[in-house]
């Protein structure tokens, strides 16, 4: 299965793909969707909407992990970044792409064990558990994979669960 993790925001938006099958994952892609703050807002807006389309149209992914808006004291950053999650997700809603959302707590806990880990903890991580020879970059990068991998983890979770009930 092939997940795509979107670490969403309006200067960078993170993007990674991830293929599972079972337990095990394998990194297939990841990057970043730039925009300037020079530029409109709404052509940035486009610029993540269109990238993010096309991320899914070369990877096909069947599910989709996106971060959900941490409000912390810049709410103009917060507002900024929920617009560009708006886009993503209306993306993800054009391609019917199946949607999981998490806090940045929940996929910190996912990938490094504790909701409160830094950034070059996550990056350290999901190098590991991608089994890649360097950190993922940029930053927002890692933070897409990670909640992919989250979204993951999550899934295995879950069905095992059920196996056990069932």
């Amino acid at each position: 299965m092939i997940i795509l993790g979107i670490d969403p925001g309006l200067a960078n938006t993170g993007w990674g793909v991830v293929e599972q099958s079972g337990p095990r994952l394998r990194c297939r892609a990841y990057g970043c969707i730039t925009t300037g703050s020079h530029e409109p807002g709404p052509a940035r807006l486009a610029a993540v909407h269109d990238g993010i389309r096309v991320v899914i149209a070369r990877y096909a992914p069947a599910e989709c992990a996106v971060e959900s808006v941490f409000f912390g004291s810049n709410a103009k950053s917060a507002f900024a970044t929920g617009q560009a999650r708006g886009a993503a997700l209306l993306a993800l809603a054009d391609s019917e792409t199946a949607l999981g959302e998490y806090s940045p707590a929940q996929i910190k806990r996912a990938v490094c064990g504790s909701g409160s880990a830094d950034k070059a903890q996550v990056q350290y991580m999901v190098r590991v558990l991608l089994g890649l020879d360097h950190a993922p970059r940029p930053d927002h990068a890692a933070d897409a994979l990670a909640a992919a991998i989250c979204h993951a983890n999550l899934r295995v979770r879950t069905s095992m669960e059920l196996e056990v009930r069932g």
